[in-house]
Protein backbone atom coordinates (compact mmCIF):
# COMPACT_ATOMS: atom_id res chain seq x y z
CA UNK A 1 0.00 0.00 0.00
CA UNK A 2 1.16 3.35 -0.51
CA UNK A 3 2.30 5.83 1.48
CA UNK A 4 -0.15 8.44 2.92
CA UNK A 5 -0.06 11.86 1.13
CA UNK A 6 -1.43 15.21 0.61
CA UNK A 7 -2.88 13.68 -2.99
CA UNK A 8 -4.35 10.20 -1.17
CA UNK A 9 -4.97 11.53 2.08
CA UNK A 10 -9.33 11.28 1.13
CA UNK A 11 -8.71 7.99 0.05
CA UNK A 12 -6.76 6.49 3.14
CA UNK A 13 -9.48 8.64 4.94
CA UNK A 14 -12.30 6.34 3.23
CA UNK A 15 -10.73 3.30 3.69
CA UNK A 16 -10.27 3.06 7.36
CA UNK A 17 -13.54 5.03 7.97
CA UNK A 18 -14.58 1.78 10.39
CA UNK A 19 -10.80 0.35 11.05
CA UNK A 20 -10.49 -0.77 14.51
CA UNK A 21 -7.97 2.04 16.09
CA UNK A 22 -5.30 -0.72 16.39
CA UNK A 23 -5.27 -1.32 12.75
CA UNK A 24 -5.00 1.83 11.94
CA UNK A 25 -2.09 2.69 14.62
CA UNK A 26 -0.51 -0.35 13.01
CA UNK A 27 -0.53 0.97 9.52
CA UNK A 28 0.03 4.17 10.12
CA UNK A 29 3.52 3.42 12.12
CA UNK A 30 4.87 1.16 9.10
CA UNK A 31 6.02 4.55 7.53
CA UNK A 32 7.02 6.46 10.78
CA UNK A 33 10.55 6.49 11.91
CA UNK A 34 9.89 9.39 14.57
CA UNK A 35 6.46 8.92 15.92
CA UNK A 36 4.72 10.43 19.01
CA UNK A 37 1.53 10.52 21.09
CA UNK A 38 0.79 14.18 22.58
CA UNK A 39 -1.56 13.98 25.41
CA UNK A 40 -3.22 17.02 28.33
CA UNK A 41 -4.37 13.43 30.25
CA UNK A 42 -7.81 14.26 29.66
CA UNK A 43 -10.72 12.40 30.17
CA UNK A 44 -10.74 10.30 27.47
CA UNK A 45 -6.89 10.38 26.89
CA UNK A 46 -6.29 6.44 28.04
CA UNK A 47 -7.87 4.97 24.69
CA UNK A 48 -5.22 6.61 22.81
CA UNK A 49 -2.55 5.61 25.10
CA UNK A 50 -3.40 2.35 25.27
CA UNK A 51 -3.80 1.95 21.66
CA UNK A 52 -0.83 3.09 20.65
CA UNK A 53 1.49 1.62 23.71
CA UNK A 54 -0.24 -1.73 22.80
CA UNK A 55 1.05 -1.58 19.03
CA UNK A 56 4.46 0.36 20.04
CA UNK A 57 5.24 0.03 23.81
CA UNK A 58 8.29 2.90 23.94
CA UNK A 59 6.53 5.31 21.87
CA UNK A 60 7.38 8.85 23.32
CA UNK A 61 4.38 10.39 24.96
CA UNK A 62 4.82 14.14 24.79
CA UNK A 63 2.81 16.18 28.00
CA UNK A 64 2.90 19.76 27.92
CA UNK A 65 1.87 20.44 31.55
CA UNK A 66 0.45 23.58 31.58
CA UNK A 67 0.89 24.13 35.42
CA UNK A 68 -2.67 24.73 35.94
CA UNK A 69 -4.36 20.96 35.73
CA UNK A 70 -6.54 20.05 38.37
CA UNK A 71 -5.24 17.74 41.67
CA UNK A 72 -7.61 15.18 39.81
CA UNK A 73 -5.55 15.53 36.32
CA UNK A 74 -2.28 15.18 38.08
CA UNK A 75 -3.37 12.20 39.79
CA UNK A 76 -5.05 11.00 36.42
CA UNK A 77 -2.16 10.96 34.68
CA UNK A 78 0.46 9.92 37.31
CA UNK A 79 -2.20 6.81 37.15
CA UNK A 80 -2.23 6.36 33.33
CA UNK A 81 1.77 6.73 33.20
CA UNK A 82 2.48 3.72 35.71
CA UNK A 83 -0.49 1.30 34.70
CA UNK A 84 0.65 1.43 31.05
CA UNK A 85 4.52 2.35 31.52
CA UNK A 86 4.36 5.19 29.56
CA UNK A 87 7.78 6.27 28.00
CA UNK A 88 6.37 10.24 28.93
CA UNK A 89 8.45 13.30 28.26
CA UNK A 90 7.29 16.42 30.03
CA UNK A 91 7.51 20.01 29.08
CA UNK A 92 6.54 22.98 31.06
CA UNK A 93 6.47 26.76 30.48
CA UNK A 94 9.66 28.22 31.43
CA UNK A 95 8.24 30.41 34.39
CA UNK A 96 6.31 28.72 37.52
CA UNK A 97 3.15 29.17 38.02
CA UNK A 98 3.37 31.36 40.78
CA UNK A 99 5.15 33.96 38.72
CA UNK A 100 2.75 33.46 36.17
CA UNK A 101 -0.04 34.38 38.52
CA UNK A 102 1.60 37.40 39.68
CA UNK A 103 2.73 39.39 36.53
CA UNK A 104 -0.31 38.35 33.86
CA UNK A 105 -2.63 35.59 35.86
CA UNK A 106 -5.15 33.57 34.68
CA UNK A 107 -6.48 35.65 32.40
CA UNK A 108 -9.92 34.29 30.65
CA UNK A 109 -9.87 34.29 26.54
CA UNK A 110 -11.69 37.63 26.10
CA UNK A 111 -8.40 39.77 28.06
CA UNK A 112 -5.95 40.68 25.75
CA UNK A 113 -3.71 39.02 27.71
CA UNK A 114 -5.05 35.67 27.07
CA UNK A 115 -2.81 35.40 23.73
CA UNK A 116 0.77 36.07 25.55
CA UNK A 117 -0.78 33.43 28.72
CA UNK A 118 -1.59 30.65 25.51
CA UNK A 119 1.90 31.11 24.48
CA UNK A 120 3.71 30.79 27.44
CA UNK A 121 2.22 28.37 29.24
CA UNK A 122 1.16 25.90 26.11
CA UNK A 123 2.27 26.43 23.01
CA UNK A 124 6.26 27.34 23.38
CA UNK A 125 6.41 24.11 25.44
CA UNK A 126 4.90 22.25 22.81
CA UNK A 127 7.18 24.09 19.87
CA UNK A 128 10.18 22.88 22.29
CA UNK A 129 8.65 19.60 22.52
CA UNK A 130 8.55 18.87 18.61
CA UNK A 131 12.30 20.97 18.01
CA UNK A 132 13.12 17.76 20.53
CA UNK A 133 11.71 14.87 18.88
CA UNK A 134 11.50 16.17 15.42
CA UNK A 135 8.51 13.52 15.14
CA UNK A 136 7.11 12.42 11.52
CA UNK A 137 4.45 10.54 12.82
CA UNK A 138 1.89 12.39 15.55
CA UNK A 139 -0.41 10.70 17.23
CA UNK A 140 -3.80 12.39 18.95
CA UNK A 141 -6.90 11.95 20.27
CA UNK A 142 -8.55 14.41 18.04
CA UNK A 143 -12.58 13.49 17.57
CA UNK A 144 -15.04 14.54 15.06
CA UNK A 145 -17.80 17.16 16.86
CA UNK A 146 -14.93 18.31 19.16
CA UNK A 147 -14.61 21.92 17.54
CA UNK A 148 -15.65 23.83 13.96
CA UNK A 149 -12.00 23.12 12.79
CA UNK A 150 -11.49 19.29 14.09
CA UNK A 151 -14.98 18.70 12.00
CA UNK A 152 -12.72 19.86 8.82
CA UNK A 153 -10.15 17.28 9.65
CA UNK A 154 -10.06 13.26 9.69
CA UNK A 155 -8.63 10.25 10.92
CA UNK A 156 -5.70 11.04 8.71
CA UNK A 157 -4.20 14.93 8.50
CA UNK A 158 -1.36 16.70 7.46
CA UNK A 159 0.17 19.60 9.95
CA UNK A 160 1.08 22.87 8.68
CA UNK A 161 5.01 21.01 8.52
CA UNK A 162 4.01 18.11 6.91
CA UNK A 163 3.42 15.69 9.63
CA UNK A 164 1.14 13.10 9.53
CA UNK A 165 -1.62 13.61 11.84
CA UNK A 166 -3.33 10.32 13.13
CA UNK A 167 -6.30 10.10 15.16
CA UNK A 168 -7.22 6.79 15.62
CA UNK A 169 -10.51 7.50 17.44
CA UNK A 170 -11.89 10.39 15.02
CA UNK A 171 -15.44 9.01 14.38
CA UNK A 172 -16.11 7.82 17.97
CA UNK A 173 -18.35 9.92 20.00
CA UNK A 174 -17.98 10.20 24.18
CA UNK A 175 -20.08 7.54 24.64
CA UNK A 176 -18.41 5.08 22.11
CA UNK A 177 -15.26 6.08 23.57
CA UNK A 178 -16.38 5.62 27.03
CA UNK A 179 -17.05 2.18 26.24
CA UNK A 180 -14.17 1.22 25.22
CA UNK A 181 -11.89 2.59 27.93
CA UNK A 182 -14.36 0.68 30.33
CA UNK A 183 -13.80 -2.23 28.24
CA UNK A 184 -10.07 -2.55 29.33
CA UNK A 185 -10.37 -1.53 32.71
CA UNK A 186 -8.65 1.86 32.16
CA UNK A 187 -9.82 5.26 34.14
CA UNK A 188 -11.52 8.54 33.12
CA UNK A 189 -10.98 11.79 35.19
CA UNK A 190 -13.79 14.24 34.36
CA UNK A 191 -12.32 16.63 36.57
CA UNK A 192 -10.36 18.55 33.89
CA UNK A 193 -9.80 21.96 32.73
CA UNK A 194 -7.56 23.35 30.14
CA UNK A 195 -6.85 27.17 31.14
CA UNK A 196 -6.22 27.93 27.44
CA UNK A 197 -8.69 26.20 25.89
CA UNK A 198 -11.22 27.87 28.26
CA UNK A 199 -14.18 26.46 26.75
CA UNK A 200 -14.94 22.62 25.15
CA UNK A 201 -15.70 24.14 21.76
CA UNK A 202 -12.77 25.91 21.59
CA UNK A 203 -9.07 25.20 20.24
CA UNK A 204 -6.30 25.19 22.47
CA UNK A 205 -4.09 26.63 19.91
CA UNK A 206 -1.50 23.49 19.20
CA UNK A 207 -3.58 22.19 16.35
CA UNK A 208 -4.16 25.44 14.76
CA UNK A 209 -0.20 25.90 14.80
CA UNK A 210 0.62 22.68 14.02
Amino acid sequence: MNKITAHNLSLFNENVRFEDPLEIISFALEYAKKPIITTSFGPYSAAVLFACTRVKKDIPVIWCDTGYNTEATYSHANQLIEALDLNIDIFVPRFTTAYLNNTIGKPKIDNPKHPLFSQMVKLDPFDRAFQKHKPDLWFTNVRKNQTSYRDQLDVFSLSKEGILKVSPFYHYDNKSLESYIRSRNLPMEHDYFDPVKALENRECGIHLNH
